[in-house]
């Protein structure tokens, strides 16, 4: 297939070009700057003027980009950027889809497990109510903007991913330091269950999400081995063979975060991939201990 992948030099994207490519399938850009290379299609995410002509042909869209939720303090710009870079983005992207003459068949597009929100020890499924708070508001709206694509006849899939594993970046690169160093330990009551996936499989579950013609709206890209917050410090703990003695309590989170941390450290979402499993999806790490040591070659 001709795939256009946005967000292609994040964490996510840059991981599944290569792996579109070493696949076989021909993969087109969507970048922010001058293109450098006949692969790359210049694009204002924001709206505005811009070439969207180039996108004709394509087979498939993954729509990766967004401003990172997980870097720098809350404040009230750092929201209106990452609601903005989401909502907007994914609306003007859909849309410009939507008028080409002949559109691709299916928009993948970035969500996340933020939909639900602070739920306690509740199994959530797909089909689960979303939450209450910053992020459940933005995701709500990340998913609903891609309408004009439905309305085209696409068959749109709305990805939402959970805590992505890899040494690279994301949350365990953030966590390595301190843990390396014998400083790491729950946050806050520890209680809080934690939906994560290795980034292999986030990798194989948009491959498989583009192959998979049954599959359109929301689908949780996690694994099926949710572990809570304490069970993941001691497991990363064992992996790293180093003590988790020293915790972060739940004020101290929101004295250094702000809203972040009750949203994203202390919030407790325990997710279940229902319909990744039920379309015959297969994880390569699907616990924790083994994607821990297979990430970083313990």
């Amino acid at each position: 297939m001709k795939i256009l992948v946005s967000g292609s030099s994040g964490l996510v994207g840059s991981a599944l070009v290569k792996f579109l490519g070493t696949a076989g399938h021909e993969v087109a850009r969507l970048v922010r700057t001058e293109p450098a290379r006949p692969s790359e299609i210049l694009w204002n995410p924001e709206g505005g003027s811009w070439g969207p002509s180039r996108l004709e042909g394509c087979d498939a869209v993954v729509h990766l980009a967004g401003e990172s939720i997980a870097t720098g303090r809350w404040t009230a710009a750092k929201k209106a950027r990452i609601r903005q870079s989401r909502v907007r983005g994914t609306s003007h992207l859909s849309e410009a889809l939507a008028r080409l003459a002949r559109p691709p068949k299916v928009l993948v597009s970035a969500s996340a497990i933020g939909f639900y929100g602070n739920r306690g020890d509740e199994t959530l499924r797909e089909s689960s109510s979303p939450g209450s708070g910053f992020l459940p508001e933005v995701c709500q709206a990340w998913e609903k903007a891609t309408e004009p694509a439905s309305k085209a006849g696409m068959r749109v899939v709305h990805l939402r991913f959970g805590i992505i594993l890899s040494p690279e970046g994301g949350a365990l690169a953030k966590m390595l330091i301190p843990f390396r160093w014998g400083a790491g330990g729950v946050i806050g009551s520890g209680r809080q269950w934690m939906s994560w996936i290795a980034l292999e499989d986030v990798v194989g579950a948009i491959s498989h999400v583009l192959s998979a013609g049954s599959l359109q709206g929301p689908v949780n890209v996690v694994s099926s081995m949710p572990v809570t917050n304490q069970g993941f410090t001691k497991t990363l703990g064992k992996v790293l063979s180093r003590p988790t003695l020293i915790p972060m309590p739940a004020f101290a989170a929101r004295l250094v975060l702000g809203e972040m941390a009750d949203e994203l450290l202390l919030a407790s979402t325990r997710v279940e991939p229902a319909r990744l499993l039920g379309s015959g999806y297969r994880f390569l790490r699907p616990d924790l201990e083994g994607a821990l040591r297979s990430l970083l070659g313990k």
